[in-house]
């Protein structure tokens, strides 16, 4: 019985960092703007929130561009 509960956490704690790790990829290589206001406030936007945000990361992606 012993046996079956260490091998059943092993596993359960190799899938936990192996869904955490895909998930971290995933979202790591999104494309995002964040916009910093005067007041300490941050508004993060992705490339699939609405049509102002993909202009926004298409103006981002090409001042990165321009910069390199």
């Amino acid at each position: 019985m012993a046996k079956g509960r260490f091998f059943f956490g092993f596993l359960l704690s190799i899938a936990s960092t192996l869904g955490i790790t895909w998930l971290i990829r995933r979202v790591r290589h999104q494309p995002r703007v964040e916009l910093y206001f005067d007041d300490g406030s941050m508004l993060a936007v992705n490339n699939k929130t609405s049509e102002l945000s993909q202009k926004l990361t298409a103006m981002g992606d090409e001042l990165v561009k321009r910069a390199l």
